[in-house]
């Protein structure tokens, strides 16, 4: 069994990979299931909702996710892009009152489990489930046969009872995983933040590039993003948490580099005003604050470092403008 030690909570939150690693719960547990891309503030809710009726019956809080999505695994490439990664989400659910985060693997096995073996073989011989809460547009097992209407059936049968996530909403918009990424995609920032409850950020550690950034006077800090596909792309203004005390402004890009890039994937380069030292593998977080221009490619190097010095220029301004 792997843990994760928590330090905020007096019960550490337990990471378990694999229901195979997970001893019965022979008490039983308050249970969500879903995706939980982006922990955004509706997941927030749900969490917190759950837990109360996890004081309420005495029992843990159980998150189950998958890995990959289940989208990843039936779209490949063209499934939509992820708001995080897996390592980001354990991050974000460990600030929530969770007391196991189990992640299944998703795979040939799992897509192919029929629905009522799903409910008699997980939800009860394993997880022992007292109550669940879940969408009332959720599909599981195979063909997606399992759904709603057939978990409160058996909850009535088994004993469990099953409650809807309802629908959460800032002003008029639907708090979503979806939303979020359509915000994000539009260079809708502060839409996206207030959605999220926080910064749009990516975690990474600092990796040694092609360092031609150094070449034309603006050394940057590379983080290799791991993924098919990346919500945000473009050039944006950005503070970064990790070294020091306190936060580094710049300017980053996220793309591929088409000026100057000999390979195709998608790499986060960040160049840190003032600042000259040398942080490679250091973790660090990454928030963007606002979007200043889509990616695009250059005609020579020089019209690049002409480009980057006014998108320092317009960063700088952006931050003293800030209250």
């Amino acid at each position: 069994m792997v843990e994760l030690i928590i330090l905020s909570f007096s019960v550490p939150m337990r990471l378990i990979r694999g229901l195979t690693h997970l001893e019965t719960l022979q008490n039983g547990c308050v249970l969500t299931i879903g995706n939980f891309d982006g922990v955004h503030l509706g997941h927030q809710a749900i969490i917190h909702k759950l837990a109360q009726q996890a004081a309420n019956l005495q029992l843990p809080v159980v998150v189950m996710i998958f890995e990959p999505q289940p989208m990843e695994y039936f779209l490949q490439n063209n499934a939509p892009s992820r708001l995080m990664r897996l390592r980001e989400k354990v991050l974000q659910f460990s600030a929530l009152p969770v007391d196991y985060l189990l992640i299944s693997k998703f795979n040939k096995h799992f897509a192919n489990l029929e629905a009522e073996a799903f409910i008699d073989n997980v939800l009860l011989a394993k997880l022992n489930v007292k109550h669940l809460v879940i969408g009332d547009d959720f599909h599981f097992g195979k063909a997606r046969r399992g759904n709603f209407a057939l978990l409160k059936e058996s909850g009535m049968r088994a004993g469990f009872s099953v409650e809807n996530t309802q629908t959460h909403l800032l002003g008029d918009v639907r708090i979503s995983s979806t939303a979020i990424r359509d915000a994000l995609g539009d260079g809708n920032l502060a839409l996206a933040e207030k959605l999220l409850g926080r910064s749009y950020a990516i975690y990474g550690r600092i990796e040694h590039g092609e360092k031609l950034g150094r070449t034309i006077g603006f050394p940057t800090a590379n983080i290799r993003l791991f993924r098919k596909n990346t919500p945000i792309q473009g050039v944006f203004a950005v503070e970064m948490t990790g070294i020091g005390n306190s936060a580094l402004r710049g300017v980053a890009n996220v793309g591929t580099r088409p000026t100057c890039a000999t390979a195709h994937r998608v790499v986060l380069e960040t160049h840190l005003f003032n600042f000259d030292k040398e942080i490679y593998g250091q973790p660090v977080v990454v928030r963007f604050m606002k979007k200043l221009r889509d990616e695009q490619r250059f005609p020579s190097l020089d019209a690049l470092k002409t480009q980057i010095a006014l998108d320092i220029e317009t960063a700088q301004q952006f931050f003293a403008d800030l209250p």
